[in-house]
Formats: C-alpha cells, sequence, structure tokens
C-alpha cells in the first residue's frame, strides 16, 4: 500500500525527508527496500551553518547529486525501477516542453530546492492546469496570505499544497520562488515500471 507522505521532524530536515517522500509516492511500502531508507538518511543533513554546527545547514546540493546517482546505481545493481535525474540552472523551470513539466506529465516526481525563508526542499507530485500540486514537508496550519498558493489537507498521500507556475517560477526570494536561475537545482524520479511515455501524454501547460 502507499503510505501518506511526512513532515520533516526538525528545522533542518526537509532534505531526507522531501526524499523519502519521492520514494513514498512512486512505490508500495513493501515495494521499498531497507536500503534505500538507510542510505537516504546517511547521506542527506550534511550541511554546516556559518557556526560551524553539522547538521544545521540542511542537506547540500552535493548530497543530493550524490543521493541521485547512488539511487541510479543501485537500481541497476539490484533490479530496483528507480531512475533518477540532476537538473540544475535554466533547466528547473515549468513550462510547456520543459524537463520538469514532462517529469510531472509522466507520472515522475521531482524534489526541488526553492525558497520558504531559506532554501527549502519540497516534493513536485503533478499538475492541475496553471498549478503545480506539491508536498511541502513543513508543517503549517495558518494559510499564507501570498497569491497563488492553496493549502490542502484532504491528500495525504499526494499533496498539500497547489502553487501557480508563475510563483515558483519567480526568480526573487518570495514564498515557493525557485529564485535565481544560476542557483537552481531539482531531481526527477521515476519509477520505471509506471512511466508514461511522451506518445501517451498531452501537453497542458
Amino acid at each position: 500500500m502507499k503510505n501518506p507522505l511526512n513532515y520533516q521532524t526538525t528545522e533542518y530536515d526537509c532534505g531526507p525527508t522531501t526524499m523519502m517522500n519521492a520514494i513514498s509516492f512512486l512505490f508500495k511500502r513493501e515495494e521499498i527496500p531497507p536500503e534505500v531508507a538507510k542510505c537516504i538518511m546517511q547521506y542527506c543533513l550534511d550541511g554546516y551553518n556559518r557556526k560551524g554546527e553539522a547538521h544545521k545547514s540542511g542537506t547540500t546540493d552535493m548530497a543530493m547529486n550524490f543521493l541521485a546517482h547512488w539511487l541510479n546505481q543501485y537500481g541497476k545493481v539490484c533490479k530496483f525501477p528507480i531512475h533518477c535525474e540532476n537538473l540544475n540552472g535554466k533547466d528547473v523551470i515549468l513550462g510547456k516542453f520543459s524537463k520538469v513539466t514532462e517529469c510531472l506529465q509522466q507520472k515522475g516526481v521531482v524534489v526541488a530546492k526553492l525558497m520558504l525563508g531559506c532554501w527549502h526542499y519540497v516534493l513536485f507530485t503533478g499538475l492541475d492546469g496553471e498549478y503545480v500540486e506539491l508536498f511541502d514537508p513543513y508543517y503549517r496550519q495558518k494559510p499564507y496570505e501570498a497569491e497563488g498558493v492553496v493549502m490542502v489537507w484532504d491528500e495525504p498521500k499526494r499533496y498539500n499544497r497547489k502553487v501557480h507556475i508563475s510563483v515558483l517560477n519567480d526568480t526573487g526570494k518570495g514564498i515557493y520562488a525557485l529564485g535565481k536561475m544560476d542557483l537552481r537545482e531539482c531531481v526527477l524520479l521515476y519509477n520505471t515500471k509506471t512511466r508514461q511515455t511522451m506518445d501517451q501524454i498531452e501537453y497542458i501547460i
């Protein structure tokens, strides 16, 4: 069965929580090898803050890139049907024919780094017209006042926010903005057994 997606436990573990949510979204609980969960926690939370305190700067881009590579190799060796792809810079954008959009249309998910006061990881899980369905692991009850951000409470296995594409594509530091082009990073993840081909989907953006 599919589990509900999880919220982070501390102020810093949005990275591993979101990566585990990606796995939980793509696979049934009984399909997920324990080695995958172990390595996600092992390789994340590698950042140091300005005081030199370990783990208190969350998860670095380098750790996410390494983890995506590890998952690909693990998938090949252990026949676990996963495929990951790292994107950065101008490739991290939502729009017709963009790799991020195509990933969601092909039933994949996107671990995306964006702004929520500071850099923060969330999971893109689907598209609904001009909105992206995403799961933010930072638990919050009060609705955001920002336009284009909708709180959702009745889809615990899929998403808890719907965010307008224009909000995500913003190059500033506003809530859920992907930020400056040269700083953008994300990981595309697919279950290769359920991934759709491009001739099976319709473009909706």
